[in-house]
């Protein structure tokens, strides 16, 4: 099989159904609010490198989740292949495939788009990962509540 470079997709084969997560309440009103403490400083992700690994709580339970940067912007996922709920990492924090224009479930081989979560190819049979909302800014990254 081959696939097309990440940057090749269309907007249309990158579709992908998936859940925002249910975020503790906050006191704030505005729509998207940052958590007010940061997942991690923004340098501690490196383009198309290791990624940052992070718990958070995801409908009432605790879960693992990681966020990376692929073309100069920060992604962050749950922790979990779409094909069965396995960690993705080879290594903790090794997300890309050797080309780093790819996610990769270390267990089935199941390649990702490190931009949207989608399920590019493998055992993942078209389940993308779980997006989660970040935002960058004064030098970390933030997960961002959606009310």
């Amino acid at each position: 099989m081959q696939l097309a470079p990440a940057y090749d997709l269309t907007i249309a084969s990158l579709a992908v159904l998936y859940t925002r997560p249910t975020m503790m309440s906050s006191p704030r009103t505005n729509a998207r609010t940052p958590y007010s403490d940061p997942i991690c400083a923004s340098a501690t992700v490196e383009e198309g490198g290791r990624g940052f690994r992070f718990e958070l709580d995801w409908h009432g339970e605790r879960a693992e989740a990681f966020v990376i940067r692929f073309l100069g912007r920060a992604h962050a996922y749950l922790n979990r292949c779409g094909h069965v709920p396995v960690e993705l990492d080879w290594q903790p924090g090794e997300f890309f495939d050797t080309t780093r224009l790819y996610l990769l479930c270390a267990t089935h081989g199941a390649l990702y788009d490190p931009r949207s979560g989608a399920c590019l190819g493998g055992r993942c049979n078209g389940q993308g990962l779980v997006a989660l909302p970040v935002e960058e800014r004064d030098g970390h990254i933030y997960l961002i509540e959606e009310n």
